[in-house]
């Protein structure tokens, strides 16, 4: 006798199947599920540092723009044609301003300690200088050799072209001048200016008369002013490459680690 039912499939051996299919693909979603959760930081803050490091370089590259620009001006400053001495000069209007005075140099003067780069140690020698219309100001006539260091400087009626200086030469680490020997470490102008009794006002010669010949001028320029960001942008660069670098290098051993 037929029984109901036969030929068809067991819904039980039905389910089974269902059950067998599926169950494979869910630890596979979890597991790369589990695998961006680990990811999102690191990525995250391997992205914030490597783009604040960029910028910085960036940053350090539009600093070196403005730094040439702003040592390109002082030259053409330092270059342009002289004028007569302001009545009430002042650092932050007169810095580098040419200018001629005529007078006599008189015998008060201060020598401070220097270096040239191709010359080695040297003395530098301000001297008091009187305008013709009575100004006592200092005048930085250049520098002379440690053997003629004791050599008689005897002054003279001149005409002097050169310019305003306020030396920024002066920190915690400058040695007091020696008042006794006349030895100074670095131009102060207040100090020097009390000194010698002139004015706090240091013309720093480019040319000197004939009439000096003991000396060699040691001018203002620009020389001694640094733009070293090109260095500091170079810096940051690599910087970034290697915080881009170690990211990736976390990312994947993240990848690698058994969820």
């Amino acid at each position: 006798m037929p029984v109901f039912g036969a030929g068809l499939a067991d819904p039980r051996s039905t389910m089974v199947s269902f059950d067998a299919g599926v169950a494979p693909g869910l630890p596979f979603f979890c597991q790369g599920y589990e695998m961006l959760r680990r990811m999102i930081a690191p990525v995250l803050f391997g992205l914030l540092g490597t783009g604040i490091l960029l910028s910085l370089g960036v940053w350090q590259v539009q600093r070196m723009a403005w730094k040439a620009n702003a040592i390109a001006a002082i030259d053409a400053r330092i270059l342009d044609d002289p004028v007569a001495l302001p009545d009430m000069p002042s650092e932050a209007r007169d810095q580098y301003l040419p200018v001629v005075i005529s007078g006599q140099v008189l015998p008060g003067e201060i020598v401070i300690l220097a270096s040239l780069r191709q010359a080695g140690p040297v003395y530098r020698i301000i001297r008091v200088f009187e305008t013709e219309a009575g100004r006592r100001v200092m005048v930085d006539l250049g520098f002379v050799h440690p053997d003629a260091l004791d050599r008689d400087r005897p002054g003279a009626a001149v005409q002097i072209t050169g310019n305003l200086h306020w030396p920024d030469e002066i920190d915690g680490f400058t040695p007091a001048p020696d008042l006794d020997a006349g030895l100074w470490f670095g131009r102060d102008i207040a100090a020097m200016a009390a000194t010698l009794d002139t004015e706090p006002v240091l013309v720093v010669a480019r040319e000197v008369p004939e009439a000096l010949p003991w000396v060699t001028v040691f001018p203002v320029d620009s020389a001694n002013i640094p733009n070293d960001h090109l260095g500091y942008a170079v810096t940051w660069f690599l910087l970034a490459i290697a915080w881009l670098g170690m990211t990736g290098f976390l990312l994947l051993r993240i990848s690698k680690r058994p969820t």
